[in-house]
């Protein structure tokens, strides 16, 4: 059986084997597809992987034999979905691989805004602390995050891990969650999003992209946020209105942004972000752990396994 993975040199570099899914068929796997190439990389194959190729309704109609699309990668919304379900098509994603290497990036944006890790590693080697005439050398305030409120705007999976971690620092819990405050572990508290934005130290976005919350972050929220507020992105990258975004930090109208998403990918040379006063950006990398992939990877041929040998998908969507 044909399997053709179309973009698979995100998850697989180099570094990790394909050898689980060749067990399983005869594999092709393109490090990158072009949208012109798309029908002509599937071809009469029953078996795909994407993970940011998108596969429309014009594509599955191109080639009638394709009956298994593989998401590598927890969103989905590269697929036509009702597409797919109105021709039989069965799509799988890969969900919760990455949350414990998500929410560890959150922190590692935090810490190095809030103890200026990249500048203070960076001006040693500039000789400032060598030229310096005390034992210590530091030059802006280093913020404790015990005591501190963290608030979460989403509280699934990533959220909640998130959660966990600021709890272990001492820090204050707010959750903008549908969750119920009954079922919260303690120290988290129930709360809108508002309330997060107006009374978090720092803010970290967890929620879907839907149309309620796509720009949730604007010139308008900024407002209401604390001046001394760091905000971290790990989620989607249209959650926030990247422009009002940058005249808010170069304003002074909030302390730091972190984010390991845009909202264009890759970035832009234009996107206002990335000359936007401490604004830290990172590729987006968060979930590219070799032992989030490798997870990504093992479940992905699991996926396929069941699929090929008739059993109940259990990531079907």
């Amino acid at each position: 059986m044909k399997i053709i993975v179309l973009d698979g040199y995100t998850l697989n570099p180099g570094d990790l084997s394909w050898d689980g899914l060749k067990n399983l068929g005869e594999v092709t796997v393109y490090d990158r597809t072009a949208p012109a190439d798309v029908v002509a990389h599937i071809g009469d194959a029953p078996i795909i992987l994407t993970n940011k190729v998108i596969i429309d309704r014009n594509i599955m109609q191109a080639c009638p034999k394709l009956k298994y699309i593989g998401v590598l990668a927890t969103g989905y919304n590269v697929v036509d979905i009702n597409a797919a379900h109105e021709l039989g098509i069965t799509v799988t994603n890969i969900p919760a691989y990455s949350t414990a290497s998500v929410a560890q990036m959150v922190f590692a944006h935090i810490l190095n805004i809030t103890n200026s890790i990249a500048t203070y590693a960076h001006e040693a080697k500039e000789g400032k602390w060598t030229a310096c005439p005390d034992f210590c050398y530091w030059n802006a305030p280093i913020v404790e995050l015990a005591g501190k409120t963290m608030g979460i705007v989403g509280l699934g999976n990533i959220g909640m891990a998130v959660a966990r971690i600021a709890l272990s620092f001492g820090m204050k819990v707010l959750a903008a969650t549908s969750k119920p405050q009954s079922i919260l572990p303690e120290g988290i508290t129930a709360s809108t999003p508002q309330e997060v934005l107006a009374n978090a130290d720092i803010v970290s976005l967890h929620c879907p992209l839907t149309d309620n919350t796509r720009e949730l972050i604007n010139a308008d929220s900024l407002k209401t946020m604390k001046h001394s507020a760091i905000l971290i992105n790990t989620g989607r990258g249209p959650l926030i209105n990247e422009q009002h975004l940058a005249d808010a930090l170069n304003n002074g109208e909030i302390a730091a942004f972190g984010a390991d998403v845009l909202s264009i990918e890759p970035a832009r040379a234009d996107n206002p972000l990335l000359k936007a006063n401490n604004c830290f950006i990172t590729p987006h990398i968060a979930w590219a752990t070799t032992e989030a992939r490798t997870r990504l990877m093992n479940i992905a041929v699991e996926n396929v396994r069941q699929f090929t040998n008739g059993e109940t998908v259990l990531n079907a969507l």
